[in-house]
Order: C-alpha cells, then sequence, then structure tokens
C-alpha cells in the first residue's frame, strides 16, 4: 500500500485510522471518496471502500457494511490481488462482528492463503490473528502461534508491528486456560513491546492487562496500585475508563473492602452499561457490577 501511494500521490488512508472513534474515521475516509473516483485507480479506491466497510463494522452498522462491500465487489474484476486480500478480509471481518462466526472464518482462512500466496505478509498476519479470534479455544493458541511466526520472520515493517497484538492476544489465550503464570509473562512482554514502540493508549492497554492477570494470580496490592495509577492517568486528563473502575472494584473487593468496591462498581456500571457490544453479549456481567454498585459507601 504504502510504495503504490507514494507512487500516484494519493493519500494514505491507513494513517487516518482511529479504531476508538470509528464514526469520525469513516467521516475521513469519506471525504477522500471523489479524490478516489477521480484518480481513476480502482484498486485505490476498493480499498479505501474496504476500510469503510470496517468503520461501518465497528459502528455495528452491518447492513451498511456488506453493501459497502457489494461497491467493492463489483470493483474487483479491474482492480489488484491486494484488494482481493482486503475484501475477502473485511468481508469476514463485518461478518464475524455480527456474530456469523462460520461464515467468516471461511473467509479469513481463504485470506490466510490467498495472503500467504503473494507474499503479504501483514494482511496474512491479519487473518490468523482473526482466524483464532473465531476459532474453537483448543485451536486458537495455534493459530495466534504461526501469525506471531510469520510477523517475527517477516521483513515487511508494517507486519512486524503485529507483534504487540499478538503477545497480548496469546496472553489472554493463556488467560482464559487459566495458565496465568505463563499469561503474566506474555502480557509484560506485550507491555514491554509497546514501551518500546512509544505507544501511550497501547501502555495503559497492557498494563490495565497485566494488572488484571495479578488479580487472577491473587497478587492483588500489586494489581490494585496498578489500577490506582491508571484510575489516576485517566482522572488528569478527564477521561473515564469503565475497565480501570471494574478492577479497582473487584481488587477491593477481594481485599475484603466492599463499601469502597462498591463505588468503583458503580461507576464501571455507568460506563459499561454504554457499550452496546457489553449489552448484547454481558449482560450477567453488568448486572452483576449494577448490583455490587449498590454497596457503595
Amino acid at each position: 500500500m504504502v510504495a503504490k501511494l507514494a507512487e500516484s500521490s494519493l493519500p494514505d488512508f491507513d494513517s487516518l485510522w482511529d479504531y476508538e472513534h470509528p464514526a469520525e474515521t469513516e467521516k475521513k475516509f469519506r471525504e477522500l471518496l471523489p479524490i478516489a473516483l477521480a484518480s481513476k485507480n480502482t484498486s485505490y479506491r476498493a480499498q479505501l471502500l474496504t476500510q469503510i466497510a470496517r468503520t461501518q463494522g465497528l459502528q455495528r452498522k452491518f447492513t451498511e457494511g456488506h453493501q459497502t462491500l457489494d461497491e467493492v465487489a463489483k470493483l474487483l474484476p479491474d482492480s489488484d490481488n491486494r484488494t482481493r486480500v482486503q475484501y475477502l478480509l473485511e468481508r469476514g471481518r463485518v461478518l464475524n462482528s455480527s456474530g456469523k462466526l462460520s461464515e467468516s472464518k471461511h473467509l479469513f482462512l481463504q485470506t490466510w492463503d490467498l495472503a500467504r500466496e503473494l507474499g503479504e505478509d501483514f494482511f496474512a498476519v491479519d487473518a490468523a490473528h482473526m482466524i483464532a479470534i473465531v476459532e474453537l479455544p483448543e485451536n486458537q493458541l495455534d493459530w495466534n502461534l504461526k501469525a506471531l511466526d510469520l510477523s517475527e520472520k517477516s521483513t515487511d515493517p508494517r507486519a512486524r508491528k503485529w507483534k504487540g497484538s499478538l503477545y497480548n492476544n496469546i496472553g489472554w489465550t493463556l488467560f482464559e486456560s487459566k495458565e496465568h503464570n505463563k499469561a503474566l509473562d506474555m502480557l509484560q512482554k506485550a507491555l514491554r513491546w509497546r514501551e518500546e514502540q512509544g505507544q501511550a493508549l497501547e501502555v495503559r492497554i497492557a498494563k490495565w492487562c497485566v494488572a488484571k492477570t495479578l488479580r487472577a494470580l491473587n497478587r492483588l496490592h500489586e494489581a490494585l496500585e496498578v489500577q490506582k495509577t491508571l484510575f489516576n492517568e485517566y482522572d488528569k486528563e478527564g477521561e473515564r475508563s469503565g475497565y480501570v473502575y471494574e478492577e479497582l472494584g473487584e481488587c477491593l473487593l477481594a481485599l475484603g473492602q466492599a463499601g469502597e468496591a462498591g463505588k468503583f462498581f458503580a461507576m464501571a456500571h455507568e460506563e459499561l452499561s454504554k457499550d452496546q457490544w457489553l449489552v448484547e453479549n454481558e449482560p450477567a456481567r453488568l448486572a452483576r457490577l449494577k448490583e455490587l454498585g449498590k454497596s457503595r459507601l
């Protein structure tokens, strides 16, 4: 992508991505559509549309996402192979986000095979990590390790940048398997990688992951200190994190401080109940937070 865009002098839309704010990202991408159309570069236009579809999937606008990808499908005969890779990947992603796991897995496998055939390591790693997400639990680690192996061996700088996410994903796969010590090692590796890259937002998330794992290992005071630090950082910037509030509540509850914990559980419920995905997929979790929040001081 980077080399081709440099040659054509077209905007590098990948640099405009803000995964925390997909609606704003969609707006930025749409502002580039007239440029893409005027360029008569079909591949560029189609690839831009795949990313618009991705923003729509993140906003849970699944019908619109598929309609956008239908536009891409019409452009594929006049587009390059990389465009087909991106089309398969993003079609699979929208299907996955809408809960159609088996359909999405089929497309991710196609993406993996085609990207590997074309030497598109960045997209191959992306596909493997998506397969790990939709696979059965017993197969998830294998696919994450395949993705990590390719990322570490690749000469493509973008493929190598996947390492932080993959360390994180592998850590959580181990966490879900109750292998908490191994999970902690991997999540600490993810944290070090994020720090080396100077990724401030990702560093905070990585610290949260490490602290949650420390709590699972009953290292409660260590976990609590990390979450307190994160709380202060967010508070200083006028930001709120329901996930940090939730973990503060869990640490305090485990330490026998139910009253103080209740304050944070109430705050966590207030924030996390705004997340439509949690509302649809984890109602019991939100109900528990609401109930525990009644025990505030």
